[in-house]
């Protein structure tokens, strides 16, 4: 068995993507599993590549079980953690630009989720909007 998961792209344009993720766990969990990569975004409207993206906000569902985003690498790096039995909403854009990629070696620009504590029936639901960077 695996669990139940689904990616929705919503918006994916020149600057901002936004995109939807749920899983139903069969009890077996998630671990560094690929959720964003950069290299399906859509190019910009001059013809680059996405190599990479910022958060800028996070809406956040967890029933059960946590989640950890993290920074694709070599060694992953920790976005953040999403706590288990929460909902909740977070904005990184307003003060500042959104939260950058600072994963050293082997950085992918991609963002990966891990399951905490996940248990057969536990549910999340996650949207996260990202700034698109280009190289």
């Amino acid at each position: 068995m695996a669990d139940t998961v689904t990616s929705q792209t919503i918006a994916d344009g020149d600057r901002i993507a936004i995109l939807k993720f749920t899983n139903v766990s069969d009890g077996s969990g998630e671990s560094a599993v690929k959720k964003v990569d950069v290299s399906a975004l859509a190019a910009n409207s001059q013809g680059e590549t996405c190599t990479g993206v910022k958060v800028a906000k996070i809406w956040w569902a967890c029933r059960g079980m946590g989640v950890n985003l993290e920074f694709d690498a070599s060694t992953n790096v920790l976005i953040t953690g999403l706590p288990a039995d929460s909902t909740g909403d977070e904005y990184y854009d307003e003060v500042f630009s959104g939260i950058p990629n600072n994963a050293g070696s082997g950085k992918t620009g991609d963002i990966d989720f891990t399951t905490v504590d996940h248990s057969s029936g536990d549910t999340y639901s996650i949207i996260l909007e990202l700034i698109k960077t280009y190289a």
